[in-house]
């Protein structure tokens, strides 16, 4: 697959969630059949190794064995897909960078170090040597609310002038905030979560590698294109979307103490399409599944769009 330029990387972006045995490994065949169905979906993309893919978790072996599955199957498809490179440790990370290039993805997202804050200049220095190893394809940086540094927009204004593979990120803050970041950074993808989908595109969001296609990748879809052809109703659905997650699957998070990833695969286990299950790696809680049957009824009278 072709590199993709920043104005290719929109739209409405699925990730890959692992099945994960009572043994701890993952069980490729339910993976497989979760690709092949996104596959059908009409989503713009598919990329691996997000925090709902667990990427702290995967051995190299694994790591690789996932991106040569998706490439496969993505390329055959015609559809475009990412790989996450992201470890904590810069050095693993470099070499992920390394082998997800071979597989010729359209992108490659990356973290920046994560065990000590890095200065600016650390991070840039970082930047600098994983684009030599990804190039010529790009890379889209993942900053997520708990990252150890946290970007600010001018910080994007100064990576995207030194950085011509810089070509997206993947953020998540407040409205005026992105009004901020696409000012300071023009040029570059902005992907937002994708519950903030429709506040972000009139921000200057592009896109999204969306935590409501865990519930439904093909409504996830549906809503996205809404966008273009009536917003209005659109913003309405992101209220009812936005209030479904807060009622019903924050709580998880915020009372129960569990992370965000059990969050997406309660999600996907809610929607019913994927095999993935809610079970996460060692040491991570995974919430019941009999939660994910609870909640269907309540979706299907909250977001009947996002019933299959």
């Amino acid at each position: 697959m072709r590199p993709l330029t920043s104005q290719q990387i929109s739209g409405t972006w699925a990730t890959l969630l692992l099945p994960i045995n009572d043994d701890d490994s993952i069980d490729f065949r339910p993976l497989s059949n979760d690709i092949d169905y996104l596959l059908t979906t009409g989503v713009d993309g598919i990329y691996s190794h997000g925090t709902a893919g667990e990427f702290y978790s995967l051995a190299e072996d694994e790591f690789d064995q996932i991106n040569i599955l998706l490439a496969e199957k993505c390329e055959r498809s015609g559809l475009p897909f990412q790989i996450g490179a992201s470890h904590m440790s810069a050095q693993t990370s470099l070499e992920r960078v390394r082998r997800a290039a071979q597989s010729k993805p359209g992108a490659i997202q990356v973290i920046l170090p994560d065990w000590f804050p890095v200065s600016m200049a650390e991070a840039m220095a970082f930047l600098e040597r994983v684009a030599a190893a990804a190039s010529p394809i790009g890379l889209v940086i993942y900053n997520p609310p708990h990252a150890k540094r946290r970007l600010h927009p001018d910080d994007y204004k100064q990576l995207a002038e030194a950085l011509p593979a810089l070509v997206g990120m993947k953020v998540a803050g407040e409205p005026q905030w992105y009004a901020e970041l696409h000012r300071c950074a023009p040029g570059l993808s902005m992907f937002v979560p994708g519950h903030q989908l429709a506040t972000g595109v009139r921000l200057g969001a592009t896109g999204s590698y969306s935590n409501v296609a865990c519930l439904n990748p093909v409504a996830a879809k549906l809503w996205n294109n809404q966008m273009s052809t009536n917003y209005d109703a659109a913003l309405a659905l992101e209220g009812k979307i936005q209030d479904f997650l807060n009622e019903c699957i924050v709580p998880f998070r915020d009372q129960g103490g569990h992370s965000n990833q059990a969050l997406d695969k309660l999600m996907a286990a809610i929607g019913g399409w994927s095999a993935a299950g809610t079970r996460l790696r060692w040491p991570y809680r995974g919430i019941d599944e009999s939660e994910a049957l609870r909640l269907r009824g309540i979706l299907r009278e909250r977001l009947p769009e996002f019933v299959s």
